[in-house]
């Protein structure tokens, strides 16, 4: 879905504040390695759905990230497809979808809601349509250069803020 995450972040902090909750602000990525399960946004995108069920359960601290598309996200990808040999289609077709995702460059393209049960986090992520594509395309640059096993196994690329949940 492609909406607007700096409208929808100030409305859950606004919903967060106004709740019982507790409110960690974490670190995008902060849960990467952890037990995760997810929230299936895609049928339930509410967030006040996600947080009803950690008060039912009776979860009163809830983990909160948010980041932006940066323009190193945006050079690192053009730097990405400069090396890649392809053909000039290929080439118009990559650089318009980077010149699309550009034009979000400072813009919230991650929102994460998170609480602990038991051993798991549960979490309510969400990104939007723009950001998808540009996953996408870096995950398709990324598959031409693939990391080495060394010193950058499991860089992303993306500074550790994506993930692949």
């Amino acid at each position: 879905m492609d909406i607007d995450l700096g409208t929808l972040k100030s409305e859950i902090l606004d919903y967060l504040e106004s709740s019982d909750f507790a409110v960690f602000r974490s670190q995008p990525g902060g849960l990467d390695g952890m037990a995760v399960i997810m929230w299936d946004t895609d049928a339930w995108p509410d967030y006040r759905a996600f947080l009803e069920t950690a008060k039912k359960i009776g979860e009163k601290l809830i983990l909160f990230s948010s980041r932006e598309l940066s323009e190193e996200e945006i050079d690192e990808a053009r730097d990405g497809i400069e090396g890649m040999e392809l053909t000039r289609e290929e080439l118009r077709d990559m650089e318009g979808r980077l010149n699309r995702a550009s034009r979000h460059i400072g813009d919230t393209c991650s929102l994460e809601l998170a609480f602990s049960h038991g051993a798991n986090q549960y979490v309510y992520e969400i990104h939007p349509d723009w950001y998808n594509d540009f996953i996408d395309l870096c995950d398709e640059i990324e598959s031409v250069f693939p990391s080495d096993e060394g010193e950058d196994a499991g860089n992303d690329g993306l500074g550790g803020y994506y993930s692949n949940n």
